[in-house]
């Protein structure tokens, strides 16, 4: 405890002075790219249920309606993680969904939401503590996890957060996003809340964007926590990501292992950045560059972000995702 403390005290001192006040909004509004928070079209179905589901290397079968229940987990691989205590695995209902079901048992998340295992517990306690005060928001209010975390953060009681942030602080964070430069990519339509290819309506240019897709279509829409993700990201972008990154862009901004640690995994209440999904981490840089997320630690970004453009933001989580968790 105190090798962190001296650590973070190391670290303010090395930030420049910090806004107490979130960015201004500015008068021209900053439409959030729909690239990285895909929102569900109202003629978004699931699939027909065509019988039990399957997995490769799982002995557990799933029907659709299983798969659709967010308060029961689909727990495909039993054997990859420690016993979900019952807020993870069930949630409380009516308005707490199981948190298994959106982060996954193995706490590796998805695309559309957050990867919560290696975080520490009293990160995720004061995480959700803002959604339920309001201080963390979307930047896309149409965006439907968000929400989902806001209404879960209000209903769950102070002992359920705890104790689901002690099983996803207990869980090793994994390998789970493939980097990939491209130039072009498969189109992509939004279903269930994540982009998806768009089967049939072959490729267009990436352009400054992020595009992560499943590596398994079939796998994700089962939820399958064997099965990762792919994140195609612009040419040279790692590099120029690597660049701002590690030593601060030229005066851009500071070098982010000043508060996230030598190797980007964290210190104390500041969170691990190294090998998260590419489109959380750019969501994430949006959100507190348009001061839409707030919080009393998420302040220290402020000034960081300021003179950040928005492809430096898909240079910085490019990078970031393609780094060894």
């Amino acid at each position: 405890m105190k090798f962190t403390s001296g650590l973070l005290a190391i670290a303010m001192m090395a930030v420049p002075a910090v806004n107490a006040a979130p960015p201004q909004q500015s008068s021209q509004t900053v439409v959030p790219p729909p690239w990285a928070y895909p929102v569900n079209p109202p003629d978004d179905k699931p699939p027909a249920d065509d019988g039990p589901h399957s997995v490769p290397n799982s002995s557990k079968s799933f029907t659709r309606p299983q798969i659709l229940d967010t308060f029961n987990v689909p727990d495909w691989h039993p054997e990859d993680h420690p016993a979900m205590p019952d807020v993870v695995e069930h949630g409380r209902k009516p308005a707490v969904r199981a948190c298994g079901y959106c982060h996954l048992p193995t706490g590796l998340g998805r695309p559309e939401n957050a990867s919560v295992a290696g975080l520490s517990a009293d990160y995720i306690v004061e995480q959700v503590a803002e959604f339920k005060s309001g201080a963390r928001k979307s930047s896309e209010p149409k965006m439907q996890p968000p929400n989902a975390m806001i209404a879960a953060a209000k209903g769950a009681t102070d002992e359920d957060v705890k104790i689901a942030a002690q099983y996803f602080a207990s869980l090793k964070l994994k390998p789970w996003v493939k980097v990939v430069e491209a130039t072009t990519v498969p189109k992509t339509r939004v279903s269930a809340t994540m982009l998806i290819q768009d089967v049939g309506a072959g490729s267009e240019p990436l352009g400054n964007r992020i595009i992560e897709l499943p590596e398994d279509l079939s796998r994700a829409r089962l939820r399958d926590s064997a099965s990762g993700f792919v994140a195609y990201v612009p040419p040279g972008s790692i590099q120029k990501g690597e660049a701002i990154v590690t030593s601060g862009g030229g005066g851009k901004t500071v070098r982010c292992a000043i508060c996230h640690g030598p190797e980007l995994h964290g210190i104390g209440p500041v969170p691990p950045l190294a090998g998260r999904s590419a489109t959380y981490i750019f969501r994430q840089l949006f959100d507190i560059q348009q001061g839409t997320r707030n919080g009393e630690w998420t302040a220290l970004m402020y000034e960081p972000l300021a003179k950040l453009s928005q492809d430096d933001l898909i240079s910085i989580a490019a990078y970031l995702a393609s780094l060894n968790p």
